[in-house]
């Protein structure tokens, strides 16, 4: 019995390594070899040999592998693609940026679209990168009110009161925004001042009854956003706040303080900063409304995206009436380091390029982290960082939106979607003057099995990016 059960294992044990024999030997249509392969969501940091085919991970091997197409990633990094979950830049200009500085899946999150069926429609094709949108309260306020803001409103989206039949066809449309696929539910309640407790309540109600996450850009300080917290709480709505950073300013460490007692007490809560001491929105919005009370120099803190000027009160008020970006330099670079190192914090880039002009976090964010804050200055460890650009932004959509289940991820059946750079070279390159330069030392970028960006390349004409629904 003892030799026939010796013969069993030993049998078995063969098998084992014939099978392992087999895997190692198989033919990949792409593999990654000698690459330090690193993967938030299970710790895994070491020297790895990566299996591609159809799109997905077929083989995570302590071995090499062997494929029709070989990227030797000896002396690099190989990390899940960067999801960047607060992206105003969805057009292709702005997506080719994102890829060369690691995104592979880009989400409009914030203000969203009022349709969210065209919106699709309109990329719909393939990109060079995965793209998503929520159903925005904002947008949705701008059709209502005849608003004719281009972005963000500019008259009565932001300023009318909605009542009872403004408000019937809001939430109208805000369900077929989630009906067609929207993955979340956005506000801007910065941008929209006469928007009351009891309309974003409605509103909040309609993301919960969908399972959907609200993605708010807040206001009124810190009472404001305890206000939205208890909102939230009170609707069993799960909670996003955009930009603690800049939202935060100078009470930045009270701010996330508020969120982390919300956390603490149970309550489904996350928060994201970006990498940059200066904030960018359109002139015309209500964000500016009390400018005409400014004392002098602040008006100098501002500078006119189109040329670059420093803004006075004569300018600021001519622009004023046409609308446009403008960059506030408004915060300090500890108040930066302060919303980095709080744990709570992912990185998203709120980035917006339109025609070559915004501001340089749309190109610069997750190299600039990496570059600046994890290898010069060695604020946070370099896995930290992954996690709160990968695993971290897919868990906060994947409860609503399952495709997000396979990204932010390193292994066998998550999407091929792997961002690979240099450690020793990555930085921003991108300025406040000059906010197209891409970002240094991002190697290759794949995007579901794709080569997008090939040795330092961009290749613009593969397009394996897809639409992210909620359904």
């Amino acid at each position: 019995m003892r030799k026939s059960t010796k013969s069993l294992l030993g049998s078995v044990c063969a098998l084992c390594l014939a099978l392992a024999s087999v895997a190692n030997a198989q033919q990949f249509e792409l593999v990654i070899n000698n690459g330090r392969v690193m993967d938030p969501e299970s710790g895994l940091d070491g020297i790895r040999h990566l299996g591609i085919n159809a799109g997905r991970i077929i083989s995570v091997s302590d071995s090499p592998l062997s494929g029709t197409r070989e990227i030797n990633a000896n002396g690099l990094v190989v990390a899940p693609g960067f999801v960047d979950i607060h992206a105003h830049g969805q057009t292709e200009e702005a997506y080719r940026l994102m890829v060369q500085d690691g995104v592979t899946s880009g989400f409009e999150l914030e203000i969203g679209t009022a349709h969210v069926g065209e919106w699709y429609a309109e990329r719909a094709g393939g990109q060079v990168l995965n793209y998503g949108i929520s159903i925005g309260h904002i947008p949705v306020r701008m059709v209502l009110f005849d608003d004719p803001g281009r972005f963000l409103p500019m008259a009565a989206g932001g300023s009318g009161i909605a009542g009872p039949e403004i408000m019937d066809r809001m939430a109208a449309m805000m369900r077929q925004g989630i009906a067609e696929g929207a993955v979340a539910v956005g506000f801007g309640l910065a941008y929209t001042p006469a928007a009351t407790e009891s309309e974003f309540a409605a509103m909040l109600e309609i993301a919960t009854a969908a399972g959907a996450t609200a993605h708010i850009h807040t206001r009124g300080g810190l009472t404001g956003l305890q206000q939205i917290i208890d909102s939230a709480r009170a609707a069993r709505t799960p909670l996003h706040i955009v930009h603690a950073n800049s939202s935060g300013g100078a009470s930045i460490d009270e701010f996330l303080g508020i969120i982390q007692a919300a956390r603490d007490s149970g309550q489904d809560v996350t928060t994201e900063m970006y990498p940059y001491a200066a904030s960018y929105s359109d002139i015309a919005s209500a964000l500016f409304d009390d400018w005409q009370d400014w004392e002098e120099d602040r008006f100098q803190r501002n500078m006119w995206v189109a040329t670059g000027e420093r803004l006075t009160r004569e300018s600021f008020g001519r622009y004023r009436l046409v609308g446009g970006g403008v960059i506030t330099f408004s915060r300090t670079e500890e108040q930066t380091r302060s919303a980095l190192q709080h744990p709570l914090t992912m990185v998203a880039s709120d980035g917006r390029i339109l025609d070559g002009k915004g501001h340089p976090r749309s190109s610069g964010t997750y190299a600039k982290v990496l570059g600046q804050y994890v290898r010069e200055e060695q604020l946070i460890d370099l896995m930290d960082a992954l996690r709160r650009m990968t695993i971290e932004p897919a868990r906060r959509l994947e409860a609503f939106v399952p495709a997000l289940r396979n990204k932010g991820r390193i292994r066998v059946g998550a999407d091929a979607d792997i961002t690979i750079f240099d450690l020793s070279t990555i930085r921003d390159r991108a300025t406040y003057t000059d906010p197209i330069l891409p970002s240094q030392g991002i190697e290759y970028v794949l995007v579901n099995g794709a080569v997008v960006l090939d040795g330092g390349e961009l290749n613009p004409e593969i397009r394996a990016g897809v639409a992210i629904r909620s359904n």
